[in-house]
């Protein structure tokens, strides 16, 4: 009879019994196995350090450290090692307890060679299965990271997408009017810095930076008799323009991604005093990043030329906006705001005062 295994396996031998560890180191020898032997439970660990062991077979009453007591002890120097015991007929209680510590089998004296020789080889291939299971575990492991680290990156490259699509959509909407040209730019920049003077968090001003550039994106459902008609809107024309930022909420509530950006958009034309749309939302009802979003379109709307206006200064638009604050606007935003610009036109003087440099 030949061993099942590949390469040479070393196998250790314990037993206190010098005659059967001579008879047992023959056998496996004749088995093609590399064989040590250790005669108590001290010299077998010094043996497992010394050579990398694949299975021990180990008598479980010995003088000193007994057995029961050699198999945790073993096994914490080589992890992976394979324990058959032998024990007497009368000491079954014994051998279960090595079981529970991580012995693989147990062999009852007086030992039958050939049961000895499958025992071995039971405890070699189930060794090697359970590391091929650990190997394969890992494997899969590695492998479900891998994917699921891939399919999160081509998530977000599909948001990505996504959302520059329909960036591009709302450049694309306000091209055709040289008015509104940029303005979803504008109102983006101006938003994340009202978000970032109210201490909102960097993810957070992403977000309100995000709502400013797709909050007209409704407006392609807009007739372009309405958006570039001179003069008062009729009833039903304003009624219809008032649509665009459901339609707008439509259009991006499919996008999970953007959370609260949905929201913000939708509600973007809120009033702080309840009278605005599309909900009449009142005070903070309404997102703040709606509020924010809706002061800055207010601001932008007044600083750029428009077939009905000419554009104001800075100073000109927050002193308008001022009768707003409380009504229209958040107050808290609109002062976030008037500190903002200030601080633009404190940089403006900085650079006409500067002069030429060279």
């Amino acid at each position: 009879m030949t061993a099942a295994h590949s390469g040479v396996v070393t196998v250790l031998v314990v037993d206190d019994e010098e005659p059967i560890r001579n008879a047992l180191r023959k056998f496996l020898k004749q088995q093609q196995f590399e064989v040590h032997t250790a005669g108590s439970a001290d010299e077998a660990l010094q043996q497992l350090r010394l050579h990398k062991v694949k299975l021990m077979l180990s008598d479980i009453r010995m003088p000193g450290t007994s057995g029961v007591d050699l198999v945790p002890q073993a096994l914490e120097i080589e992890p992976d090692l394979a324990i058959l015991m032998l024990t007497a007929v009368n000491d079954a209680t014994s051998a279960a307890l090595c079981m529970q510590r991580g012995a693989m089998d147990y062999l009852t004296k007086p030992i039958e060679l050939i049961d000895l020789g499958r025992a071995v080889q039971r405890a070699i291939k189930r060794r090697e299965m359970l590391l091929e299971n650990r190997h394969l575990n890992q494997w899969l492991k590695e492998e479900v990271t891998t994917r699921t680290a891939e399919l999160h990156r081509q998530q977000h490259r599909m948001e990505r997408i996504s959302t520059a699509t329909l960036e591009a959509l709302v450049n694309a909407l306000e091209a055709k009017d040289p008015y509104l040209r940029g303005h979803s730019a504008r109102v983006a920049d101006l938003s994340a810095n009202i978000a970032t003077e109210l201490g909102l968090n960097e993810e957070e001003v992403d977000r309100v930076r995000m709502a400013g550039r797709l909050h007209d994106l409704g407006k392609i459902g807009t007739r372009d008799a309405v958006v570039n008609k001179e003069g008062p809107l009729t009833a039903e024309e304003f009624e219809h323009v008032k649509q665009h930022v459901i339609i707008g909420a439509q259009i991006l509530a499919p996008l999970v991604h953007l959370g609260d950006v949905v929201t913000m958009v939708k509600t973007h034309h809120e009033r702080y005093d309840g009278t605005g749309y599309p909900d009449g939302l009142r005070g903070e009802e309404i997102p703040l990043g709606g509020r924010i979003i809706g002061a800055a379109e207010v601001y932008d709307a007044l600083t750029t030329a428009r077939p009905y206006q000419e554009k104001m200064t800075p100073e000109q638009a927050v002193e308008r906006m001022a009768d707003l604050s409380g009504t229209v606007l958040d107050t808290t935003v609109y002062e976030a705001l008037v500190r903002i610009v200030g601080r633009r036109q404190t940089l403006v003087f900085l650079d006409e005062d500067a002069g030429p440099t060279l």
